[in-house]
């Protein structure tokens, strides 16, 4: 799927599309005040107060339709500079335009798009004329609050996408609607993964078959980095105060974390694993013969997230980070993180997902260390890239301020891009908790440090996969892989159970269905639960010891022995196919 923001051409269209839609939705609500309306990945949206009117789906098509009209009459998109103080003039009766104005430098010359009788503060780039905005569609409304603060008013928020082509635009909206269909949110309630409570907002439960889903994951995940030389630690959920406050965590990220109070002392649900794997770094003496040292740990982490902000397993308020925290010498660094983006590579590709890695470097500002460091970092990150023959971008001043970052940017099988695995170099925190190891000279010298994630969380992760595969996951991963039916129960029964034993004696997954309905219906709720491979068992499959198999979205199905058929699922199972 495209990102917008990233093709200059369509960016521009978007941008200008927003416009339009704003002129639009002014002449049918004239009260109207806009806040901001930029584009962004999947297209552009506008946030805007329309005092007590509603905009529903029905208003939705109303706008579309003045829209085609300003498209239709081609008119110019100009652009026109002003001084701050006839910029103030112009939008004194609006409030929100107001507010940015004033926000922006004395003398400083502020630019403004008009097309017709609507104009509004913009930077551009836009396009010539309106005639080029024919291709666009609304997609959604919801509300925002202004400036992304819950104390100020609640805006709408008008989405929408524009294309250069019908088109284009007809394939992405077909994108869109196949997306629709593998909403993990929807799925994961079909397939009973998981649920959501009013109880606990933000906080998934765990279904039987999710739990499955997610054991194997993990499972996968600590033997993948066994071989890869990882040790294993578990660190407290609630820690003191103090802790934070050394960290940096409680003066900066405090908003975000729970907290509570124990014998007149205050604590703080972990939003981080980190500090509680330094603590157990600090618990002993190093040598920088003990480096690297490998430290890995499933931590679950709370961080409490704007209601609004929730969805699905795409954002919670409590998740699995799958935390790694590699402690090294700086003459480690290369070979370290080209060992990582390997180990990165073989997870992603076993999943199918493919990826785009960047650099993020320093800040211009708020950055702790001095730029010679943050150099050697940053040409230590690149060589080893480079060294692992991977391409990258560089995404300059977006490195967190304690170092520069590489990001891995998985796309699914939408071509959906999804920010997962990251590898931090930080120059903080060994700082701050005073690391040390003795090196070959015989001084104390500061560790490295690397923060690092492959699933990034492992319920985000999740989430992605079931989208990825639309539910119907392959069979390794699948909670549950073979459906076993009898074409009739009571006659064939003892044979569906006999080959579920045998099947689950060797660690498969299946069930029999054997209920009172017809053999057909029970067919097809197997293929709605999306199971892997049906098993279907009548006279002739009792006489000859074979089995009819059908696997999974298709027609046809295959005769084979019980002996054949175990032996390539087998092979399945153990190559993860």
């Amino acid at each position: 799927m495209i990102n917008i923001k990233e093709n200059e051409q369509l960016s521009v269209l978007n941008h200008s599309a927003a416009h339009m839609m704003a002129q639009a939705i002014k002449r049918l609500y004239p009260q109207a005040l806009f806040w901001v309306g930029p584009v962004i990945t999947e297209g552009f949206y506008y946030d805007m107060d329309l005092g007590d009117a509603i905009i529903n789906d029905e208003a939705l098509v109303k706008i579309e339709a003045e829209m085609k009209k300003i498209a239709k009459d081609g008119k110019r998109i100009i652009r026109e500079e002003l001084t701050k103080e006839q910029a103030l003039a112009l939008f004194k009766d609006d409030p929100y335009k107001m507010d940015l104005i004033g926000n922006m430098e004395e003398g400083s010359i502020i630019s403004t798009y008009r097309q017709d009788e609507f104009v509004d503060l913009c930077r551009g780039p836009h396009a010539a004329t309106t005639k080029e905005l024919k291709f666009f569609k609304l997609l959604k409304v919801s509300g925002a609050y202004w400036k992304g603060d819950s104390k100020n008013k609640m805006l709408q928020r008008v989405y929408g996408i524009c294309f250069e082509s019908q088109e284009s635009l007809d394939a992405h909206l077909h994108l869109l609607e196949e997306a629709k269909k593998r909403d993990h949110k929807k799925l994961g309630k079909e397939l009973d993964l998981f649920m959501m409570s009013e109880f606990g907002p933000g906080f998934p439960f765990w279904l039987p078959n999710g739990m499955i889903l997610r054991n194997i994951l993990e499972n996968f995940w600590y033997e993948e980095h066994t071989k890869e030389g990882y040790e294993f630690i578990k660190t407290p959920t609630m820690l003191n105060q103090e802790l934070w406050e050394t960290s940096g965590h409680w003066f900066n990220y405090r908003e975000n974390m729970y907290t509570s109070e124990i014998d007149d002392t205050k604590f703080a649900i972990k939003p981080m694993n980190c500090p509680g794997s330094i603590l157990i770094y600090k618990n002993g003496l190093h040598s920088y013969k003990d480096l690297p040292i490998r430290s890995g740990e499933l931590g679950l982490v709370h961080r409490h997230e704007a209601s609004g902000a929730l969805n699905g397993l795409f954002r919670v308020r409590a998740f699995t980070q799958d935390d790694a925290h590699i402690y090294m010498t700086p003459d480690q660094i290369e070979s370290e993180v080209v060992r990582l983006i390997n180990f990165f590579d073989r997870f992603y590709k076993l999943f199918n997902l493919t990826y785009t890695i960047e650099l993020s470097t320093r800040p211009e500002t708020k950055y702790i260390g001095s730029i010679e460091v943050w150099d050697a970092s940053e040409a230590a990150l690149q060589k080893a890239v480079e060294a692992a023959g991977k391409t990258f971008k560089i995404n300059p001043g977006d490195g967190a301020f304690y170092g520069p970052k590489l990001d891995f940017h998985i796309n699914d099988s939408l071509g959906r891009e999804w920010q997962c695995g990251t590898i931090q170099l930080d120059m903080n925190l060994p700082e701050r908790f005073d690391m040390t190891y003795i090196d070959s000279d015989g001084e104390k010298k500061r560790p490295v440090m690397l923060h690092r994630v492959i699933f990034g969380s492992v319920e985000r992760f999740i989430g992605i996969l079931i989208e990825h595969y639309a539910g119907a996951f392959p069979l390794w991963l699948a909670p549950v892989q073979i459906a076993i039916l009898g074409v009739n129960g009571e006659i064939h029964g003892e044979a569906c159970d006999a080959l579920k034993e045998k099947l689950n004696a060797l660690k498969f997954r299946s069930i029999v269905d054997n209920r009172n309905e017809k053999l057909g219906y029970r067919m097809r709720e197997a293929q709605i639960k999306k199971i892997p491979i049906q098993i279907v068992i009548g006279d002739g499959e009792v006489a000859s010891g074979s089995v009819n198999v059908r696997r999974y979205g298709k027609n046809d199905s295959v005769s084979m022995s019980i002996e054949d058929f175990i032996a390539s699922i087998q092979v399945e199972q153990d190559t993860k196919q």
